[in-house]
């Protein structure tokens, strides 16, 4: 069935002639006398009862005008829907975001973006963030955030914050009093560190055996909020963003700036290259440069 074929018909069906059809449309009576037949052959059914002088739709000629209606109706509104699509005022995007980056940075992210697009939905996913890259990787989720570096013949990066790593300890801890520390001070501490799945973990190992030792590590937790109540519980020590000491409210605990080189944790918004972008994940990636 072609399209024009049922605009024909419903052009005779609206006007009761082929006559008047002719006249509104600027087709001839010949052309819409074939279009209806054409469908009359395809569908094995008669449109039209012409026993009476004036047309009158037959039992199937109404199922199909009415058909038609709703078809042509949903054709029209489709520039409408294109124009919400391509004006990102409709859709959907999936965030990976490890739980520390969601409690420290989602809340900031939604607020933004949700101001600009009220009515693109963000679907967010806690995971770690191996996990997050290799769901990006695989195309299962739209963005991720991500600790940097990351492979960027896979990823496209785009860097989105810089914090300072910085040392957690309880206030009575032997190093309290000190300006600052260096990571070799650390050599006989317990740590705390997150759980094997999150980035952190290996930087926390890797940064303190190229400062000459492996630290031993008393808890795995991958709850931040739990690393630092343990901190506060005299049960180890611990590296994080400094971000998080405004979001802790422990009252013990301390953070003491690391020596030269300053450890920096850099966070990026990736999606997979080459992958296919729709208008509301641009218009999300636009929103940091």
């Amino acid at each position: 069935m072609e399209l024009r074929d049922l605009k024909s018909f419903m052009e005779v069906a609206e006007h009761g002639s082929f006559t008047k059809a002719a006249e509104h449309s600027y087709l001839s009576q010949p052309s819409l006398s074939k279009a209806v037949k054409k469908l009359e052959e395809e569908f094995h059914v008669s449109l039209f009862d012409r026993s009476t002088r004036h047309l009158h739709l037959t039992d199937a000629g109404k199922i199909v005008y009415r058909q038609g209606q709703q078809a042509f109706n949903m054709l029209n509104e489709l520039p409408n829907l294109l124009k919400e699509l391509t004006d990102a005022k409709i859709g959907e995007i999936k965030i990976g975001i490890p739980p520390l980056i969601g409690t420290l940075f989602f809340p900031y992210i939604a607020r933004i973006f949700n101001g600009q697009f009220p009515n693109v939905k963000l679907v967010l996913v806690e995971l770690g963030a191996k996990l997050i890259e290799q769901l990006v990787e695989e195309e299962n989720i739209d963005v991720g955030l991500i600790v940097l570096p990351a492979d960027e013949s896979v990823f496209n990066v785009h860097p989105f914050i810089e914090d300072e790593f910085v040392l957690f300890i309880h206030e009575e801890h032997r190093l309290a009093q000190y300006t600052s520390v260096a990571l070799t001070d650390l050599k006989d501490e317990q740590f705390i560190v997150f759980t094997k799945d999150f980035a952190l973990h290996e930087f926390v190992i890797q940064t303190c055996k190229e400062a000459g030792f492996t630290p031993s590590i008393s808890y795995e937790s991958s709850q931040w909020d739990l690393i630092v109540e343990l901190v506060a519980s005299k049960l180890g020590v611990t590296i994080l963003p400094k971000t998080i000491f405004i979001k802790q409210n422990n009252p013990v605990i301390k953070t003491i700036p690391l020596e030269e080189p300053a450890l920096l944790w850099k966070i990026g918004i990736v999606t997979k290259k080459d992958a296919y972008h729709s208008f509301a994940i641009r218009k999300f990636l636009s929103l940091f440069p």
